[in-house]
């Protein structure tokens, strides 16, 4: 776990209003909500990126709004936690509409896909969907801090995270041909 993410639970521990006030922010752009800065701010207090600084809040809020009591279970990257909810979704359906791109991954293509303005919003939707998975927010976060990268670095490990989860047979296939 980040100090970050520590430094989240640490405050969580003696206010559970801290989570109340980052849900809330998450109404507001990123670092904008004005009662949530006693909580992120002493963290970021040397930052001087407004991007880095507002992913941040942004993660701070996620956080919150994820958040539940006694989750347990292996922190996930975004990926997977789409894939693994994807995969539970497509079981209930039939053969033939598993062949279709679902919802999960029409939502999860478009948010790989978004721009500096969109993913706040797009992250938001999505991490909603997945209140049963346990994010890796530690991973969230760096990843998050680099989504500007020319090479899209961040959006292809998530896409790999995601589709190697959905595809484990070409995994191997790979495995095999580079003997």
């Amino acid at each position: 776990m980040s100090s970050f993410v520590k430094w989240l639970e640490g405050l969580n521990e003696k206010d559970s209003k801290v989570r109340t006030v980052l849900r809330r922010s998450l109404t507001f752009d990123p670092g904008m909500f004005v009662p949530a800065y006693p909580y992120v701010e002493p963290f970021v207090k040397d930052e001087e990126s407004s991007w880095r600084r507002e992913m941040y809040y942004l993660v701070a809020g996620l956080w919150a709004a994820h958040w539940r009591e006694d989750r347990s279970g292996t922190l996930l990257p975004i990926g997977k936690a789409c894939a693994v909810f994807d995969a539970e979704k497509r079981q209930k359906t039939s053969q033939d509409d598993r062949r279709n791109m679902s919802s999960t991954e029409r939502r999860f293509v478009t948010l790989i896909d978004s721009d500096r303005n969109q993913l706040p919003h797009r992250l938001r939707q999505l991490l909603a969907l997945l209140k049963e998975q346990t994010i890796d927010f530690d991973e969230l976060l760096k990843g998050l801090l680099h989504w500007n990268d020319g090479l899209k670095r961040t959006q292809n490990a998530w896409a790999r995270d995601f589709y190697r989860y959905m595809n484990p047979e070409t995994e191997t296939t790979n495995q095999e041909e580079s003997k």
